[in-house]
């Protein structure tokens, strides 16, 4: 078994291009009015385009253009200025017209980037070859007749994008955290839910092998049919080993498409690989040249969310958080956002980033909810943060009593809880020494082992101290007077 022999998978580096097709959210399919819906009743969502009845006509739905202009803006893609939409003409028993309307040699974006982190952790540019507009084919089902596939045209119409990289990617942990990158980002942008599951987004992965230091890149195979990330990373695995075990044995790899079988974690041949005259590609006849003016574009670039990256910098870079924070929050959109909208209220972003990956996190977890239903407004996080960093209130009782209290109570802020609970830090020497002494006058053995210089009995005492006021003693003053009077 090839697995059994790391020195030969030493000799080989893996080359890796992906093909990300992601489904985007608009109310119609791409060229025509019928509803664009996940999980209607099989045919619900068709129209005669998509069925291809004779003498329809397609038209483009404008928000597929925004939602790529978007994306090639987020990826640093280059937007061409005049698009020509083409036939890819091939037979699949749910694609109707027989043929796909797509991008050949105009696609929207070109020439784009996407950072990620490669296997050692270093940031490493994927180049983006282009991302082209086209619709999706229908869906064939086989597994609920035992005699015949069933045919679902809800897909068909549905608008794509579809996300070519370079063949840049070196690792199975590049290529894992490609994918997951491209998922993050379509999200921020809301232009597809990224759930690969439901297939609204689907990977293909053209994988090569080649010997170290070589430049001359293996024949190449597309493996298609994965639903995860963690199958991305098995199909690629297998694949690789598959191809190096071909190239030792003294054959070739042949240039295929192939399927992975996720029971097994195995490829298997689907047809010989097609190259771009297979697919006869010819203008679109029934749609006109689309002309991309500047003003558009404009517009949409003054619409962009704040992306992943560019929070990721600024987090790290000025608002001082590390970068295991700042990863955590970024992850969800709706995170960064609330924690955006809690930063607008105070100047304690760690503070601000504990509550959210602390508390709060904890509270969505156990409710099963998300962010954008938890029920406590961010400036009133603030607030509860600056109730701390005044001494107000302990850390411990803003977790354990107000923040609760502030779940129950969505309209009132946490001073007013700390008040009516009367959980309001005290500062008063005169009262703090009293509790102090009567502490002290509880424990004389401890006090002279203090004296005597076991200083570990101060956490003692000031634990005491801290049950005895019922918790509302300020720590750190009476910490400085507990010193004092024990040294005196």
């Amino acid at each position: 078994m090839i697995e059994e022999r790391p020195e030969i998978l030493d000799k080989y580096q893996l080359v890796v291009g992906l093909e990300i097709h992601a489904q985007l959210i608009t109310a119609s399919k791409a060229y025509s009015g019928a509803p664009n819906a996940y999980g209607d009743l099989p045919n619900a969502n068709t129209c005669p385009l998509t069925l291809g009845h004779p003498g329809t006509l397609p038209r483009l739905n404008e928000a597929v253009i925004e939602h790529a202009i978007r994306l090639g803006l987020a990826t640093d893609c280059q937007l061409t200025r005049e698009m020509h939409f083409a036939r890819k003409n091939y037979f699949y028993p749910d694609l109707p017209k027989g043929y796909q309307i797509t991008q050949d040699k105009t696609p929207i974006c070109v020439n784009g980037s996407l950072s990620v982190k490669d296997a050692d952790g270093n940031q490493k540019r994927i180049g983006i070859t282009r991302i082209h507009i086209e619709e999706d084919a229908g869906k064939s089902i086989h597994d609920q007749d035992p005699y015949n596939t069933l045919v679902d045209l809800n897909r068909a119409g549905v608008p794509l994008l579809e996300i070519v990289s370079e063949p840049d990617i070196r690792s199975i942990e590049e290529a894992y955290n490609y994918i997951a990158e491209i998922r993050r980002l379509v999200r921020y942008l809301d232009i597809c839910d990224g759930n690969m599951e439901e297939g609204s987004m689907r990977c293909d992965a053209n994988v090569s092998v080649m010997l170290k230091g070589s430049s001359t890149f293996g024949k190449r195979c597309e493996v298609k049919n994965m639903n995860s990330l963690r199958n991305v990373q098995r199909a690629i695995s297998y694949e690789m080993k598959r191809q190096i075990a071909l190239i030792e044995n003294g054959q070739d790899v042949e240039q295929q498409t192939r399927s992975f079988e996720a029971v097994s974690g195995t490829t298997f041949t689907l047809r010989g690989k097609e190259d771009a005259h297979d697919y006869r590609y010819f203008p679109e006849p029934d749609m006109p040249a689309l002309l991309l003016e500047q003003g558009s574009i404009d517009e949409v670039q003054r619409s962009m969310p704040p992306l992943p990256r560019q929070l990721f910098e600024r987090y790290t870079q000025k608002l001082g958080l590390s970068e295991y924070d700042a990863n955590l929050i970024i992850e969800s959109k709706p995170i960064a956002l609330y924690y955006e909208k809690i930063i607008e209220h105070t100047d304690n972003h760690k503070a601000a980033a504990n509550w959210l990956m602390g508390d709060i996190k904890s509270y969505l977890n156990q409710s099963a909810t998300g962010i954008e239903d938890f029920p406590i407004a961010p400036e009133k996080i603030a607030a509860l943060i600056a109730l701390i960093d005044s001494e107000k209130v302990s850390y411990s009782l803003a977790s354990q009593k107000l923040f609760p209290l502030m779940l129950e109570r969505k309209d009132a802020w946490p001073e007013a809880l700390a008040e009516e609970k009367q959980v309001l830090q005290k500062s008063d020497d005169e009262w703090l020494k009293g509790i102090i002494k009567d502490v002290l006058a509880s424990y004389p053995d401890k006090v002279e082992a203090y004296k005597k210089g076991n200083k570990g009995m101060l956490g003692l005492f000031m634990g005491e101290l801290m049950k005895r006021s019922d918790r509302k003693a300020n720590p750190k003053i009476a910490n400085q007077l507990l010193k004092e009077i024990l040294e005196s």
